[in-house]
């Protein structure tokens, strides 16, 4: 086998002889002809196939033209082959003329002849496949290029042209060829354009970047450039990377997600057939994401028969969230994990070269000068290869990790979107926001790292393995003291999971509770209740800080551990070392090639604890997307829809519920809906008409029967839903705009004269939450965006009840009545205004969830059932109550008409408010609450203004800046430049002065013991008594002076351990001290802030500050601190050592910190400005989606579920743009500094090299801490990056602690008596407000005289300046002039609270907080069980409640959405009638009931209220027609103010003319 090896080569493959002992390094022949020429040909041999693979496959791409380039790079390839194969010929005819060439020469060349085709072959494939670079190509000339270095110098050094002229002159063509090759695959193709990129972004550079501009990350430079001459913008951004579009991420995700859940289904039916008897369908719930694979209830009450076969089923049943991922991004990660791995084993290349070194320095004179450059130039060559494959491996992990995150943020949307009730009130916005936040950015950022699970270990087995080598047995001393701390681990990171678990369920209680607050801020500060509910915070906060604070204890413990586990390890092993081995002696190389790997195991060591931390995080993240995402959907099958069919809906014995804790709420309904029919659906307040309209459009779950519709569905919602968008966008809701549809539309709705008053006409910004609309405005906004879908089928749930009466009978009029634009469409209204009654087509009448009867008007009175009897009953009772004799002859009137029957009775009732019909109307719209039960934040005190109203927007649109395309919510302010030291000052000053000084010069300490320890090592290792007296090792002298090194070097470890003790507890309290500082100053100014604040910030921009930035403050800031300070002592500690070391090394220090520097201020700014665009393009993501979140049911009935999650999606692929940037220029920055470190190494090893003075110790010393110097400054660089990133959050709560307050709570010394007011007189003294600093005045100078007790009602158009005038009682908007007293008692003398608390308002919106309905009534626990008992009785609610499991401890639900809009409506009156003062503020409070509850709430107030000064803010005017005095306000002033008989004799008087719209004046025309 030799023999023939030795034929057919000519030599041995390596002779090491040879190669170390010659002035130059000299390979053998057959080196050079076989490893140089297959390693660099096998790499695309073996890659090709794969490679072939992915071209004809996988790659889809356009072709690229002929060009100078691939022409180029084809030519060469041709031509390399053409010498490959002269050479061949060349040897073959040597050998004819007597010389001997062997068959490796032949095979050499032979095999580059044919490497070269094949590139010619690759070159082609990848023109046509429009690839612009190669890295298969471009890996191969480099490997070439590299390896044909030895033939290179070993020609001329051989002189070979004295033997061969022509082939040593055919080498050098070739090669230079080869290097041409090279260079030209350096360079990217250009992509010919078909078409004009100006509009819009650039494509990403990286897309058209070479591959070496991709892995030295070169195409950055252009960005770094912008950041360094100007603050980076937006527009400076180019669009996401075709890889990581959303459009390639999610598809597959999906997919593998949907088999997943299949698997377990299927899984959880095998399991129910075993352990479970009945409905096996049941089972079968676990979600789809998307299809709509949920379960089919019926109404068996088959169960589980035993309790193991649940539990069993219960956790077959929920898909593996983990699993998926792995499937769908492992190869990914596997990829950066390859890369991982060869640094890994790179690593341990530096303590071998460092070996060798410190043998040469020690035998320089005997040794070939060459040895010594080769040796220091390697430690160079290995560290750049390391760099390159280190930020390959973090750059594929966290992009991949962007990419998770992007595809469990479309999941969580999606799931947001398709998710049945149930699965919603187990997860509140603010939980599924926090998903999105908090779990998805902590699994996207374990992914990045999830290599140290494997790589630590690696690192250790082969750091042991190395040392055992070096020092033997005595490693296992070491080995030791790693294994005694393995369980210490176990149970520290067992403590942080369940401490990391329980920390999630607080945040998510946090976020809850905050989010409820800022949308009931308005009502907070009505009720003056801002102090109950901010200790409700702090207290959930407080739990948070206990938990952190265990958190901090064990992190402490930790560092304990695992800060001086290296040192423990090092010393175990060197005291074993010297007490166990003959000699006794430590020399120099054994002692630094031994710290170096002991310094190679400090970072797996360090690291590990702290990334199990992080995965035991990202294990709970993973389990809580998990969960949501294993949520039941909607089913499908709650709704047949029908292409062809008799009726357009039609229900058959249909049970529904809206969750399975719940009884039905609709009972065997039973129902058919003609097409082009208008059907009115009546009953009283939680009767479930909703539910019906809900059941039609499949929003309820269905336990038996079939509910069938045919064509699409408009569906017109209680509570309008409003984008943040132009009103136009909002109506034409992703329709084509048809200008001449779109302007009747605007007509029908009552719309056009809003146009005239908001700013910018129809495209003036909606604010969140239709902010800046009032709630009539809303209302008629959401059924112009009906009206103009032009559906079949128009499901309106009381759309009316938040108009004035004229708007409420010109809308249904125009819009929904027999003339109106849909009057050829499917109508189901749902209304409490009988006035519509007799004009409809059928009534539904419901009672407790079941239709008691269905008949037209006339069919419904002709017989005495419950609809006439109420009816009657209704009438006749308001009628008594009037004593105004022309309001009894009007209420006589439509009385008879409704016995009759006539036609004519809808212009009367449609007159509207009119007599006692009036209330029905308004049924449920608590008006502002744009969404759900969560307006009050979005319903600005202007919004107010305008909202009693209903009908109305004026006043509204004064909030709003007067220019024309101004928008109301202002961008997010990102700041620019460098964070301002006044920043960190704030966090000291929260962390504590002193404390913060102590905390440095503590760990100043620790570097300090740190690097005396290593340098008392060096002059231990050098000792020439030691050394030289190696014989008499076993001497008294020599073991004394042994244990002296020992024991001192002991003692700097022992030291070092207690300082760090001292130094982690100090500082971990501190920081916690100071986040619970920054937190609560934060919610005690943000609870202080004016209405304008919240009607200017989005809800979506708040959150985000007390979640992620306080996240961040929590957690973050505190590690990125440490260990910037870490960094900064240890680049510091490296520079002293080796300038001790080396001082001729101090010469290079200056370039190298100018290069350091510059480079940092290059990518500093461009860093900083990234994170900044990045947050505030991260805010709209959170906004859009509790905007999708609250509408979600007004998406799915118009079927546009799909165009959201679309909308969503490119949010998250805009936010990622700036986002990936970041992580490119980590690695940018990271690499160019790891160059620079590889230069410090190197300069260090050839100054050792140089240097006469050298020694082993000091050569040891020098290069070991050289070698960590590399990743300490790329580390100190980003770790300054990331703890400027991190402060940004800190700048952000500042911010938020810097707004402008309100007035003063309390002023101490002006706090009116006790008992004031006592009478509850009201004067106004020209009196001037506006809503902002720049805006009109809403109120011109009111004067008015209220007398205590009188009852007042205020009246006016549209932006009239009603609301206006009763929050200016509540002071939630200033005077800009003039005064208003209460007793004599000037308000703004006097605390906001002291006053709030004096006054009381039953608002327009019925809004209610989580929590039971106790805390509701009573937040200050100020009233006894009894007092609230009286008031839930005044309120009719007492019968309600006693019915209830848990009375007054029910938990109300998010919004209080466990209960119906009118029975929050009741528990509002019952918190008015508990909080009773001298002053009661009425604003529209019964829109949201029916009307015998309405006139309930009537008589309670008249006759609880006796005594009060009653102000009276009414759209339906018969409800103040007996009161004492009615002010009407027209453009903030007061036009007229007498008593109702007074101005209705005056038929010129504005009150007449609103008497006579809304038919309380009878006979006029």
């Amino acid at each position: 086998m030799v023999e023939s090896f030795l034929e057919f080569c000519g030599d041995s493959i390596f002779n090491e002889i040879l190669l170390l002992n010659n002035s130059y390094p000299k390979f053998t022949d057959c080196f050079q002809n076989t490893l140089l020429v297959w390693v660099p040909c096998g790499w695309l041999w073996v890659t090709f196939p794969v490679y072939l693979y992915y071209l004809l496959v996988k790659a889809v791409g356009i072709p690229l033209h002929f060009t100078c380039l691939n022409m180029s790079k084809m030519s060469f390839s041709l031509v390399l082959f053409f010498l490959a194969v002269v050479n061949v010929v060349y040897d073959a005819n040597s050998k004819e003329h007597g010389e001997n060439p062997t068959t490796a020469v032949f095979l050499a060349w032979s095999i580059k002849a044919s490497t070269f085709l094949l590139t010619t072959l690759i070159i082609q494939l990848e023109r046509i496949k429009g690839f612009i670079t190669s890295g298969i190509l471009w890996i191969f000339w480099f490997l070439l290029i590299v390896a044909e270095i030895i033939p290179f110098y070993t020609n001329i050094l051989e002189e070979t042209y004295n033997k061969s002229l022509f082939k040593f002159t055919m080498f050098y063509i070739y090669y230079g060829v080869v290097l041409l090759q090279f260079i030209l695959h350096c360079i990217a193709e250009k992509r010919m354009r078909q078409e004009y990129h100006g509009l819009g972004k650039p494509p990403c550079p990286e897309v058209e970047a070479s591959f070496l501009s991709r892995i030295y990350f070169w195409w950055l430079n252009s960005l770094t450039i912008i950041g360094f001459r100007r603050e980076i913008e937006e527009t400076d951004l180019w669009e996401l990377n075709p890889r990581d579009h959303s459009s390639q991420i999610h598809p597959p995700f999906f997919m593998a997600w949907e088999k997943e859940a299949a698997r377990c289904r299927q899984k959880a039916l095998v399991n129910s057939a075993t352990h479970v008897s009945g409905d096996y369908s049941r089972y079968s719930e676990s979600t789809p994401l998307l299809s709509g694979m949920n379960s089919n209830y019926s109404q068996d009450s088959n169960t589980v028969t035993f309790k193991e076969g649940r539990r069993q089923q219960q956790e077959n049943k929920q898909p593996s969230l983990f699993k998926v991922l792995v499937k769908v991004f492992g190869l990914t990660i596997l990829a950066s994990w390859g890369c991982k791995l060869l640094y890994d084993l790179l690593q341990f290349a530096s303590p071998l070269i460092l070996n060798v070194l410190i043998g040469y320095v020690e035998n320089k004179n005997s040794e070939y000068k060459w040895k010594g450059f080769v040796y220091a130039s390697s430690f160079f060559v290995v560290a750049m290869a390391q760099s390159l494959f280190s930020h390959q491996n973090f750059q594929i992990s966290m992009t991949c990790g962007m990419q998770i995150k992007s595809a469990l943020i479309a999941a969580i949307y999606k799931k947001a979107i398709t998710m049945n009730n149930e699965a919603r009130k187990s997860s509140t916005v603010g939980e599924i926001v926090n998903l999105m936040s908090v779990d998805c950015e902590r699994v996207q950022m374990v992914v990045g790292y999830l290599w140290m699970v494997w790589s630590s270990p690696l690192q250790i087995a082969l750091a042991i393995t190395l040392l055992y080598y070096s020092l033997g047995p005595s490693v296992f001393a070491g080995l030791g003291v790693l294994i005694l701390l393995i369980p210490v681990n176990v149970v520290l990171a067992m403590k942080q999971r369940k401490l990391q678990m329980q920390q999630m369920r607080l945040k998510d209680s946090r976020i809850k509770l905050m989010n409820e607050v800022l949308n009931g801020i308005k009502v907070l500060k009505l009720y003056a209740w801002e102090l109950s509910f901010q200790k409700k915070v702090l207290a959930i906060r407080a739990q948070e800080l206990a938990n952190l604070k265990k958190t901090a204890y064990l992190s402490a413990v930790t560092s304990i551990f695992w800060t001086t586990a290296p040192f423990l390890v090092t010393l175990a092993t060197f005291t074993t070392y010297i007490l166990s081995s003959e000699s006794h002696y430590l020399d120099a190389q054994k002692a630094f090639v031994s710290l170096s790997l002991f310094n190679i195991l400090r970072f797996p060591i360090n690291l590990l604890p702290q990334m199990l931390s992080y995965i035991v995080q990202c294990q709970v993240s993973i389990k809580r997307i998990g969960k949501f995402l294993s949520h039941d959907d909607l089913s499908p099958d709650n709704v047949t829809h029908l292409k062809v069919s008799d009726s357009a809906i039609k229900v058959e014995n249909g049970t529904f519920r809206w969750d399975k804790d719940l009884q039905p709420q609709l009972k065997n309904v039973t129902l058919e809906i003609p097409e082009g029919k208008l059907v009115a659906v009546v009953g009283q307040v939680g009767s479930g008409k909703s539910s019906l309209i809900s059941a039609f459009v499949g929003e309820m779950e269905k336990l038996s029967g079939k509910v069938y519709t045919k064509g699409s569905i408009a569906y017109v919602s209680q509570q309008a839903w409003i984008q943040n968008a132009s009103l136009k966008d909002n109506i034409l809701f992703f329709k084509p705009n048809e200008e001449s549809k779109y302007q009747e539309v605007l007509e029908a709705c009552a719309l056009l004269p809003d146009l005239d008053i908001l700013p910018a006409g129809d495209m003036t910004e909606i604010g969140e939450k239709g902010i800046n609309l009032s709630g009539g405005q809303k209302q008629r906004v959401s059924l112009a965006r009906a009206v103009y879908n032009n559906a079949d089928i128009y499901l309106l749930d009381d759309p009316l009840s938040a108009v004035d009466s004229h708007v409420g009978k010109h809308i249904f009029n125009k819009v929904i009545g027999q003339n109106g634009l849909l009057r050829n469409k499917t109508r189901v209204l749902v209304t409490h205004g009988v006035q519509w009654l007799p004009v409809v087509d059928t009534i539904v009448v419901l009672v407790n969830g079941e239709i008691t009867e269905v008949g037209s008007y006339e069919e419904l009175l002709s017989h005495d059932g419950a609809f006439a009897q109420f009816l009657k009953t209704y009438l006749r009772q308001e009628e008594e109550e009037d004593e105004d004799p022309e309001i009894q002859k009007i209420k006589s009137q439509i009385l008879e008409k409704v016995d009759f029957v006539t036609l004519d009775g809808t212009g009367i009732t449609s007159g509207d408010d009119d007599t006692g019909q009036v209330r029905k109307r308004k049924k449920q719209m608590p008006q502002d609450s744009s969404i759900g039960t969560k307006p009050l934040l979005a319903k600005s005190i202007h919004a107010t203004d305008g909202q009693p109203q209903r009908g109305d927007k004026s006043e509204t649109a004064k909030k709003m800046p007067g220019k024309p395309g101004n928008t109301l919510i202002e961008k997010e302010k990102a700041e620019t430049g460098q964070v301002k030291w006044s920043v960190y000052l704030t966090y000291f000053k929260a962390v504590g002065g002193i404390s913060t000084l102590l905390i440095l010069g503590i760990f100043a300490l620790y570097n300090a013991a740190s690097v005396g320890s290593n340098v008392w090592l060096s002059l231990w290792t050098d000792d020439k008594y030691l050394k030289e007296n190696a014989g008499k090792a076993n001497s008294t002298e020599y073991q004394n002076k042994n244990y002296l090194y020992l024991g001192i070097y002991g003692a700097f470890g022992l030291a070092q351990a207690i300082i760090i003790l001292i130094y982690s507890l100090l500082y971990a309290i501190r920081v916690i001290r100071a986040s619970s500082h920054l937190h609560e100053s934060m919610l005690a100014h943000i609870l202080r802030s004016p209405m304008e604040f919240f009607e200017t910030t989005p809800i979506g921009r708040i959150v985000n500050r007390f979640s992620r930035d306080v996240e961040t403050i929590d957690n973050s800031l505190p590690w990125n601190l440490r260990m910037w300070m870490n960094m900064s002592f240890a680049t510091l500690s490296t520079v002293v050592v080796i300038g001790y070391s080396t001082p001729i090394f101090l010469s290079v220090t200056v370039p190298l910190a100018v290069l350091y520097y510059l480079v940092q201020r290059f990518y500093i700014p461009t860093a900083r400005q990234l994170k900044r665009i990045e947050s505030t393009t991260r805010s709209p993501i959170y906004t859009q989606f509790s905007e999708t979140l609250t509408g979600a049911s007004i998406i799915r009935a118009y079927g546009l579920s799909q165009t959201f999650i679309d909308l969503s999606r490119d949010k998250v692929d805009y936010n990622l743009v700036s986002y990936y940037a970041g992580i490119v220029s980590n690695r940018w920055l990271g690499l160019r500094l790891e160059i620079l470190g590889n230069f410090i190494i190197v300069a260090a090893a050839m100054f050792a090299v140089i240097s006469d003075s050298s020694t082993g110790g000091l050569v040891g010393l020098s290069i070991s801490y050289a070698l960590q110097v590399t990743s300490i400054l790329n580390f100190l660089v980003r770790t300054n990056s990331d703890l400027e990133t991190s402060a940004v959050s800190v700048e952000r709560i500042k911010e938020y602690t810097e707004t402008k307050s309100e007035a003063d709570w309390i002023i101490y010394f002006r706090r009116p008596p006790h008992s004031w007011p006592q009478t509850g007189d009201v004067q106004f003294e020209n009196y001037t407000t506006r809503y902002r600093e720049g805006l009109d005045l809403v109120l011109n100078g009111i004067t008015c005289d209220i007398k205590g007790g009188e009852k007042i009602g205020i009246v006016g158009r549209t932006g009239a300046g009603k609301s206006s005038f009763t929050v200016a009682l509540f002071r939630l908007i200033e005077a800009a002039g003039g005064a208003i007293y209460i007793d004599g008692q000037r308000i703004s003398d006097i605390g906001l609270h002291d006053l709030r608390s004096k006054l009381t308002i039953l608002p327009q919106d019925p809004v209610l907080f989580s929590g039971t309905l106790r805390m509701n009534l009573d937040p200050f626990d100020s009233y006894t069980d009894a007092q609230i008992w009286t008031a839930l009785e005044h309120a009719h609610l007492k019968a309600f409640v006693s019915e209830l499991p848990e009375g007054l401890n029910h938990e109300c639900g998010e919004g209080g959405q466990n209960l119906s809009v009118g029975q929050r409506q009741l528990v509002c009156l019952a918190r008015t009638l508990l909080h009773k003062t001298k002053i009661l503020v009425l604003d529209e409070a019964t829109a949201a009931v029916d009307m015998e509850t309405d006139d309930l709430i009537q008589k309670t107030i008249r006759t609880e209220f006796k005594d009060c000064t009653v102000l009276t803010i009414a759209h339906r005017l018969n409800t103040i027609m007996d009161y004492d005095r009615i002010m009407v306000l027209d453009l903030g002033l007061i036009k007229e103010f007498d008593t109702p008989e007074t101005l209705l004799k005056n038929k010129s008087s504005v009150f007449y003319g609103m008497a006579k719209d809304a038919n309380l004046i009878h006979g006029e025309n």
